[in-house]
């Protein structure tokens, strides 16, 4: 038994070996890292310069673009994870839909920079994530094409940049809060790009492991949806983000969400009389909206997978 998240070389992602791999971490982390995964260096260093650069402008200006309930797209400083705010600012982008649901981009030259390396990370994540998200469905016994049936064009993935201040140092029991408390994604995949600084940990068997920064790799973790699918043979892990006293943090996760029609449950390779199936059918649009809302204040208890076992 490895004692940290593993480290899997995808270059050759269809290889029975890298399956295997991907197959043995979503089974006991839920979490790994990628190498060979495609994404130019430079690139991956482009994010992080724009990201550094949006982040370091006056509060003023970056909340000109702020995100609300009707358009989650754009700058937000307030969000709460489990109804308690995190340490972080961050910068939503995902696809338009309709004259509401539009990207909110940075006044003046700074766009010039800025929308050309946003769009192009997103849009290689996004086709990483679906090669991953492909490799799963066959170890779940699963045509390669059937669980990408909902991230066709009017998919809900998106892109985030973090942005976690330094926090002051207190000392122990103050109460330091979170970068991000404890949670599990509730989409199909994430993608996560690392700076140097570490932050990012991950709970297994109780136990908390720190996600070590490597250089030009993706963290990769499953989400809610994925657990369901898989009849929770995969288990989407509660991972969190410690706050700094030393030093600033930037991370750039990328969220595979199915478009807001999407169904799912239990898939019939993950199901029979000695494992029934542990979930109803659960509405994508319904379980984001139910989990997104306490992004936003304090609605009460957040909703799980859990709340739709049968």
């Amino acid at each position: 038994m490895i004692d940290n998240v593993p480290v899997i070389d995808i270059a050759e992602l269809n290889s029975p070996a890298s399956l295997a791999a991907i197959d043995r971490a979503c089974r006991e982390w839920g979490f790994f890292q990628v190498t060979g995964h495609g994404i130019d260096p430079p690139l991956l260093q482009s994010i992080f310069a724009v990201s550094r650069e949006f982040f370091g402008q006056p509060t003023d200006d970056k909340r000109r673009i702020l995100r609300d309930a009707d358009n989650p797209w754009g700058f937000y400083d307030r969000e709460l994870t489990k109804n308690r705010q995190d340490w972080k600012e961050i910068y939503d982008f995902g696809r338009a839909d309709g004259d509401k649901l539009k990207p909110r981009w940075p006044v003046g030259l700074f766009r010039l920079r800025f929308e050309p390396v946003v769009r192009a990370y997103y849009a290689n994540c996004k086709s990483l994530a679906l090669r991953l998200l492909s490799a799963i469905a066959s170890n779940l016994g699963v045509d390669p094409d059937n669980l990408a049936r909902g991230f066709d064009s009017a998919h809900t993935s998106f892109l985030r940049l973090n942005y976690y201040p330094k926090y002051p140092h207190i000392a122990a029991g103050d109460g330091r809060p979170f970068g991000v408390g404890e949670h599990t994604d509730s989409g199909a995949l994430t993608l996560l790009l690392q700076d140097e600084q570490p932050g990012l940990e991950v709970c297994r068997d109780g136990r908390w492991y720190l996600v070590p920064p490597t250089p030009g790799a993706l963290v990769v973790n499953i989400g809610d949806m994925i657990q369901v699918w898989s009849n929770d043979q995969y288990r989407a892990a509660l991972h969190r983000v410690v706050t700094n006293p030393r030093a600033d943090r930037y991370s750039v996760p990328f969220f595979l969400n199915p478009s807001y029609e999407t169904t799912y449950e239990p898939l019939p390779t993950t199901v029979n009389a000695l494992r029934p199936a542990r979930y109803r059918r659960i509405n994508w649009r319904e379980f984001r909206s139910l989990r997104s809302a306490g992004d936003y204040a304090d609605l009460g208890e957040e909703v799980q997978i859990s709340h739709y076992r049968p």
